[in-house]
């Protein structure tokens, strides 16, 4: 058999059951490898979209993706959503076939592409070998949380090789020991807290993780938040105060900056989780827990680091704290206040709808109230994205898909796509830009074409508002468009569509939630131009 039936098989054979791309030539034989061994082969219209596709999944299934590309150009059309991956650490897999003969118009030094986005290059460059390095590059995805280039040489996927039996998913290596003497100190550090605050990032985003830290929160009176890519995590939890950074609601950012222990639980503190660092107050014991030892105090100085799993450090705290139980932060006159005033939606503001443009935030809320609880919302990148950030309202931490570690624009639909293939049985939403939405276009007809009952919001102020916002008083030629009718774009596309400049324009879309949902719904919501994103200006400075 051919070395691109062995690498095809091999990545099912590892657990690899999805694969995402475009098919050319080079890549052509191991994908259909793959879809012969089992997996689904999901075709994206852009190398771009298929990789945002690929981490959206990953991300939501907690399981490993693959995407196949064509040698050179298809790598390059596909590094943003590869870089995005990578500084997420998304268990991915990238098939790269690849022209190493200097003549090749396809040539191009794909080992120093992945290395400068962030990927780990591998290359098979023995057929005796090539189904151990293939199951190697699926094992390093899956345990180290990364993502892999897997160089493919043409002449090597061409060669034939004697078919041999296909090696299986590796087990993992057991979860990192936590040194006793940092086990000790964080337990003293809990111990002696009289307002605590966890704040879990992705490295808790594991239903052990959860557990551990919900159980250790109760027992020492910590309230709980997240890094907006874990949000969702504590829904259920009474003592959740959502997510902690530039989204955080005003009382959620008092009750953070009032806390003297604050520790990130697989969370990099980062200066969007902590507002430049307005959010951590004077005097507070800061802390960072990391299975990774070089993520730890690499976004702000730590009174102390530990190196360990989320979940066995919090049992490990817990187990030592013993009979010890502590009120902490929680009492019933802060029950009361969280009740009535944490969430966004009870935050007073003044309604800046004008018949012809909606208010984002009027919006938000109303769509809050008509999609269903059961739902995987996606969210792009841009001046909007705080709006359906804030108050979309999600089950759990595989209800929202934030793909910003790279903070490009363009990537949200596809990430939603990705998503809803991971959780069939949720509505997906796709919360985007006017400039995100008409930059991945493109992958509406991969929606149409897959039958996803998906809601696509596009929040349009007919300009990159970022920009706007951000360069006050300048000339705005450059990042200001003429209207454009995206309502008339999804119809094109096979999706029902509807122009929103008012909540009573709001009718058709319960009507499609109530029908059979047998195409896509497009929301084109001409929003308020003017409404400047106070998360950016914060971040921005200014």
């Amino acid at each position: 058999m051919r070395v691109a039936e062995v690498v095809g098989r091999t990545l099912v054979a590892c657990g690899v059951d999805h694969v995402f791309g475009v098919v050319g030539s080079g890549n052509f034989h191991v994908t259909g490898a793959m879809i012969d061994a089992g997996a689904r082969f999901v075709a994206a219209r852009h190398e771009g979209g298929a990789a945002t596709m690929a981490d959206g999944y990953a991300r939501t299934a907690g399981a490993p993706a693959a995407l196949t590309v064509h040698q050179g150009c298809g790598l390059t059309n596909a590094l943003t959503g590869i870089a995005e991956a990578a500084k997420s650490r998304t268990p991915l897999v990238v098939l790269a076939p690849e022209a190493v003969t200097l003549t090749s118009n396809f040539h191009v030094d794909q080992e120093a592409l992945a290395y400068a986005v962030g990927a780990v290059p591998l290359r098979i460059t023995d057929p005796a070998t090539a189904a151990e390095e293939t199951a190697a590059a699926v094992a390093m995805a899956c345990h180290e949380r990364r993502t892999v280039v897997l160089n493919l040489p043409l002449v090597v996927l061409d060669a034939e090789v004697e078919e041999t039996p296909l090696p299986g998913p590796s087990v993992p290596p057991p979860a990192r020991a936590v040194a006793q003497g940092d086990l000790e100190r964080l337990t003293a550090a809990v111990r002696a807290a009289r307002r605590p605050v966890f704040v879990a990032g992705r490295g808790a985003r594991s239903g052990p993780a959860r557990d551990a830290l919900v159980a250790l929160a109760d027992t020492s009176g910590a309230l709980l938040a997240t890094s907006a890519v874990a949000k969702g995590l504590f829904h259920d939890q009474p003592w959740s105060l959502d997510v902690s950074g530039g989204f955080s609601s005003p009382l959620a950012a008092e009750l953070i900056a009032g806390a003297d222990l604050v520790v990130g639980w697989g969370c990099a503190l980062n200066m969007w989780t902590m507002r430049h660092g307005r959010l951590i107050g004077p005097g507070a014991t800061v802390v960072q827990v990391d299975d990774t030892p070089e993520a730890l105090g690499m976004h702000r100085e730590l009174s102390f680091g530990v190196v360990g799993d989320v979940a066995a450090t919090a049992r490990g705290v817990e187990r030592l704290l013993g009979s010890h139980r502590s009120e902490g932060y929680r009492s019933a006159e802060l029950r009361e206040r969280l009740d009535t005033g944490l969430r966004w939606r009870d935050v007073p503001y003044t309604d800046t709808s004008d018949g012809e443009r909606i208010d984002p935030r009027t919006l938000t809320s109303a769509l809050d109230d008509l999609l269903p609880r059961e739902r995987v919302v996606a969210v792009d990148s841009g001046n909007f994205m705080g709006y359906p950030a804030m108050y979309l309202e999600v089950p759990d931490e595989q209800g929202f898909c934030f793909t910003q570690a790279f903070q490009s624009i363009g990537l949200g639909l596809a990430t939603a796509i990705g998503a809803a293939l991971a959780r069939p049985d949720r509505l997906p939403v796709a919360a985007l830009g006017d400039g995100g939405a008409l930059m991945g276009a493109a992958e509406l007809d991969t929606v149409r074409r897959l039958g996803l009952p998906m809601v696509v919001v596009v929040y349009n102020d007919d300009a990159y508002g970022a920009e706007v916002h951000h360069f006050t008083g300048e000339d705005h030629a450059t990042v200001t468009f003429p209207p454009t009718d995206i309502a008339a774009v999804g119809a094109g596309y096979g999706f029902e569509a509807v122009t929103v400049r008012g909540v009573q324009d709001l009718a058709p879309v319960r009507a499609w939630l109530e029908g059979p949902r047998d195409r896509p719904l497009l929301i084109d919501a001409k929003v308020v131009a003017d409404e400047p994103a106070w998360w950016l200006a914060e971040a921005f400075g200014h």
